[in-house]
């Protein structure tokens, strides 16, 4: 997804929805821009439609979506939000999740301009369904290839940030945290003990991760070169630091996680930083035998139903059921 959205393509109207989630509702910047880059996609596609242009062409790209007020909101059917979505699934190639994205972002906008601004009587989201996703089991390392991960960093003698990444590793393997709440971390955010540290979610909310023995030592041995007089004259709050002594970026993590998949021979099964955490929440859940009630606390879901993905049940947990079947040993007799 682009990056480049600028808040003055659009129409007032619009401007005003944008400053209502991010000042009202609290929600990051980030979210925001994800918001307006959807909708920038269903005014050019509208428009696209008006004035017979090609949407898979470069001008479909240079639409001007600012002339999109309240009076051509006011025009906006769910037929065209349906079309609109085909379209994005069949032209676009995107999948379930960035249909469902594209639908919260439009329900959103209407949800303001009905119940909030009662500038519109009628919400054309209000009966379309939201994508369903193909059902699926998270994509997760096991926990050999866990292990394997932590070693290729270790191994890595060369680097001159293999104890940083060492203990990022190990947040994420052992606590499920996200990329963005990673980075997010102060040294103040760890309790002197090292027995938990605080993390700010989704929506700016914030949960304590209780840290084990292994995020502990690995936290502790980084922490001494954290706080080493070589950093006592910086001024970031940071835990995490770039080689540019600055909080170090999503885009970095990201790096330096393929880099170590890549060197752990995992680079193939096109594991990322996310399945980290998807990693974190089956080990605990499998092997670790926690309540999944917990895990939602944990992860930091506001659902239930968004923790039960990880409580599929394992293909050795199914082979080992069908052998204590007291069937398993009749053979057909001769």
């Amino acid at each position: 997804m682009s990056t480049q959205i600028s808040i003055n393509e659009f129409s007032q109207i619009v401007r005003d929805f944008a400053s209502y989630k991010g000042s009202i509702q609290n929600c990051s910047q980030k979210t925001v821009d994800e918001y307006l880059f959807d909708l920038r996609t269903f005014f050019r596609y509208l428009l696209s439609k008006e004035k017979g242009i090609d949407p898979s062409s470069e001008e479909f790209t240079k639409i001007d979506v600012s002339v999109v007020d309240l009076e051509r909101l006011k025009a906006v059917r769910a037929e065209d939000i349906y079309d609109f979505l085909y379209y994005a699934g069949q032209q676009r190639g995107n999948q379930w999740s960035a249909r469902a994205r594209k639908l919260a972002a439009l329900r959103a906008l209407f949800r303001f301009l009905v119940n909030r601004k009662h500038l519109l009587e009628d919400n054309p989201t209000i009966d379309i369904d939201s994508p369903k996703p193909k059902k699926s089991l998270p994509k997760v390392l096991t926990l050999d290839e866990s292990l394997r991960l932590l070693e290729a960093v270790e191994q890595d003698t060369e680097s001159k940030f293999r104890t940083r990444d060492y203990a990022i590793l190990t947040l994420f393997l052992n606590c499920g945290m996200r990329v963005s709440e990673l980075v997010g971390i102060n040294l103040s955010d760890i309790d002197s003990g090292l027995q938990s540290l605080r993390v700010t979610g989704k929506g700016n909310k914030e949960r304590i991760i209780y840290l084990n023995d292994a995020c502990r030592i690995a936290l502790k041995e980084y922490i001494t070169v954290r706080t080493s007089p070589k950093y006592t004259k910086i001024a970031e709050r940071a835990l995490f630091l770039s080689r540019l002594e600055q909080r170090i970026s999503v885009k970095t993590v990201q790096a330096m996680v393929y880099k170590y998949l890549k060197l752990a021979d995992l680079e193939a099964k096109h594991y990322s930083v996310h399945k980290l955490r998807h990693t974190a929440a089956t080990l605990m859940y499998q092997t670790g035998n926690v309540d999944v009630r917990v895990l939602k606390e944990i992860l930091g879901h506001e659902q239930l139903n968004t923790t039960q993905i990880y409580t599929h049940v394992s293909n050795a947990d199914m082979e080992k059921a069908m052998a204590q079947n007291p069937l398993a040993s009749k053979k057909k007799s001769k």
